[in-house]
């Protein structure tokens, strides 16, 4: 069908077993265990709950590993079947399997999920879309016990992550500063993202409805319009989009053209060379007029192209002031909010009581600081004082006591008298008696002082 996007090759018998033996290699080569997942499914969930369950994790988990594994982030009931092949034998219970992940959210049919995001879908041409009518509602799936072979599934948890690598792949490419791209350009930039255009296409589908990206059709081509960082959603396709659009699409044919003038034109001048070696002067000739032609028509070129950059540099600094436009409106709507209970006589008299304030903190700092001053003189003059009290105190300074010697204390002691150690006996006999005599005398006039009364001598 002409417009629809090109499924990936079913994987062969031998590519199937070996992906299959890479994925779960302990249980896949485990008979007992394998005849058990590839049996169907009883009718009844509550005949045996832990067997239910664990064959349906199984299943779900290697559903979701085989997609992640092979890049894609669509499946059918045939593809797995062919997919899980083993030992000639397919599973049983994948539509089973199916109906449960649809139940649960973690899968949903391509034409719902497409249909649920308001983007003229029909239009993309992507898988199934035109083939299945509209009146398969998801009510009929999980209502019927049979899900059709050829039917296709979006996991949800994979397409996801496709949207989340396709937009960081073109935030960190050539494409960034274009706000809008060509579905074809896309297609190549995320070559190693998605791996065909469906897997692109429902990636896209997924950023439209997180309002991070808009599809359109321009005139026959499908455009993709980002949202750039620091918008919170992406806004639709203007008319100013699509002239932007045209005015880079001209610069890059532009910027070809000029180009390939430029080889031409010195392909012409070495051909010319070549000629005039030869001496074929007239062909040489020949020759170097068209490189003349080829660089007359690059130069004409290249001015219109500098033409176009010249617009689209104008038109990006108008979006610029468009931007500082808006932050001085938000600016000047904060500033009136914030100033809004604030009056000139207000602000005076804000303004007399912290001058009032500050005038008497000066005078409180001023009283403090003299305070303290005078302590410090009051300080020094008892010091003074007491330094002069020191001085009076020192015993040379003190009048009435006799000087103390210093180191001369030997010469200054009086001379002891010398006798002769070898007196007579006459001598000492002498002396004593006048020490008799003198002591007598002594006594006798203390007796005849007044007021003593005599006493007899016994």
């Amino acid at each position: 069908m002409p417009g629809t996007c090109e499924r990936t090759p079913l994987l062969g018998d031998d590519q199937v077993s070996r992906s299959t033996d890479m994925t779960l290699a302990t249980e896949w080569e485990d008979d007992d265990r394998m005849n058990f997942l590839f049996s169907d499914f009883k009718e009844n969930r509550d005949v045996n709950t832990t067997d239910w369950d664990s064959k349906m994790d199984f299943w779900t988990a290697l559903i979701v590993k085989t997609c992640r594994d092979r890049g894609t982030v669509c499946v059918s009931l045939q593809e797995l079947s062919q997919t899980f092949r083993r030992k000639e034998k397919s599973p049983l219970g994948l539509a089973t399997v199916i109906q449960s992940m649809a139940r649960g959210g973690k899968i949903q049919r391509e034409s719902e999920f497409a249909a649920s995001v308001d983007c003229g879908w029909l239009s993309w041409g992507v898988g199934l879309l035109l083939v299945k009518p509209l009146k398969w509602t998801f009510s009929t799936l999980l209502g019927s016990s049979r899900v059709p072979l050829q039917e296709s599934f979006v996991v949800i948890e994979l397409v996801k992550e496709k949207a989340t690598e396709l937009l960081r792949v073109y935030r960190g490419s050539e494409f960034a500063s274009r706000s809008v791209v060509s579905l074809q350009e896309l297609c190549t930039l995320s070559s190693d993202v998605c791996m065909d255009e469906s897997t692109l296409c429902m990636a896209l589908l997924q950023l439209q409805r997180n309002k991070q990206v808009v599809v359109a059709l321009h005139e026959g081509e499908k455009i993709v319009k980002f949202c750039q960082p620091g918008q919170d959603r992406v806004s639709p396709v203007s008319e100013v989009d699509v002239g932007i659009y045209h005015l880079q699409r001209s610069e890059k044919l532009l910027g070809e053209r000029v180009e390939k003038l430029g080889l031409e034109a010195d392909k012409c001048k070495a051909e010319a060379r070549i000629l005039l070696r030869e001496g074929k002067k007239s062909q040489a000739l020949r020759c170097l007029r068209g490189c003349k032609r080829a660089e007359k028509r690059a130069d004409n070129l290249f001015v219109q192209l500098e033409s176009i950059r010249a617009i689209l540099d104008r038109i990006a600094q108008s979006q610029t002031d468009k931007m500082v436009m808006q932050a001085y409106q938000a600016g000047v709507s904060a500033l009136r909010l914030s100033l809004k209970d604030v009056t000139v006589e207000r602000a005076e008299s804000l303004v007399d009581q912290i001058q009032e304030l500050c005038d008497t903190q000066d005078e409180v700092n001023q009283t403090i600081s003299s305070g303290v001053t005078r302590g410090d003189e009051d300080i020094d003059e008892l010091e003074e004082e007491l330094r002069s009290l020191l001085e009076e105190s020192k015993p040379d300074s003190v009048s009435g006591l006799p000087q103390v010697p210093g180191r001369d204390l030997p010469s200054a002691l009086p001379v002891v008298p010398h006798s002769h150690s070898h007196a007579t006996t006459e001598e000492l006999e002498e002396e004593l008696s006048q020490l008799t005599l003198t002591d007598i005398g002594s006594r006798q006039k203390k007796a005849t002082s007044p007021g003593r009364r005599l006493e007899p001598a016994q």
